[in-house]
């Protein structure tokens, strides 16, 4: 078995690898020579066969061939976890066209028609597999400090609601992972965070969820409900706070 891990210099991303027994590797990211270390690691750790690929979201040309480039670099694969993300800055996007698309791109279309492509490798392929989508709790209702990043996590959430139902007849499952706020450089520097979850817990979450092929997977759990209240609240009143 080989998983085709899509941004794999993430803390989360690396943790998930460290937790996927009985896998190679093909991991996917841009400038992907500084995964060099971690290969090496999990090399020597772990005796599997681990592959560096270059991968860039925003290369939206190149995401039809990536499948096959895959393959013909790495070997076959039958397990897609993606893993990457860009939270960008919500007021300077506001104002700026280039902010918002690159947002909006690298975490909604890039990653839709990357996927979009890796699954039809992966149905094509006949043989069991799977599909690990990281979205966001941010995508259950917009919220004015992040309603960018959120509405394209959102969407990714949609995008794999509806993978997961086409491909519901096949061997290949599709898990989407909404994660809370997790200890990583993307949040380090943010304001107002609670209830922070380590890199490990969210991947232990993550592995778990998919060996028991669940659909949807709140990590930390109680995320499930939290944002479960925050839905209910009426516009009328969401609309005031400041969130």
């Amino acid at each position: 078995m080989r998983a085709l891990v899509l941004g794999a210099k993430s803390a989360i991303a690396q943790a998930i690898v460290e937790r996927l027994d009985g896998y190679d590797f093909a991991l996917a990211a841009r400038d992907s020579e500084e995964l060099a270390p971690f290969a090496a690691d999990l090399r020597l750790k772990r005796s599997c066969a681990v592959e560096l690929i270059e991968f860039d979201a925003l290369d939206t040309d190149a995401l039809e061939r990536f499948p096959h480039k895959v393959h013909d670099q790495c070997g076959p694969f039958d397990l897609v976890v993606l893993v990457f993300g860009y939270l960008g800055d919500q007021r300077a996007a506001e104002r700026d066209t280039t902010a918002m698309a690159r947002s909006l791109n690298v975490n909604f279309t890039g990653a839709a028609i990357a996927l979009s492509h890796l699954a039809n490798y992966l149905e094509e392929s006949g043989k069991a597999g799977g599909i690990i989508g990281i979205c966001s709790v941010a995508g259950d209702r917009g919220r004015q400090s992040n309603y960018l990043y959120g509405a394209a996590k959102g969407g990714l959430a949609i995008f794999l609601q509806g993978l997961r139902n086409r491909l519901a007849s096949t061997p290949v499952h599709v898990l989407t992972v909404k994660p809370g706020f997790v200890d990583t450089p993307m949040t380090q520097d943010l304001d107002g965070l609670f209830l922070v979850a380590s890199p490990a817990k969210v991947a232990d979450d993550i592995v778990r969820a998919y060996k028991k092929k669940k659909d949807v997977l709140y990590t930390p759990f109680f995320w499930r409900w939290i944002m479960l209240i925050i839905k209910l609240v009426p516009e009328r009143v969401f609309k005031k706070l400041k969130l």
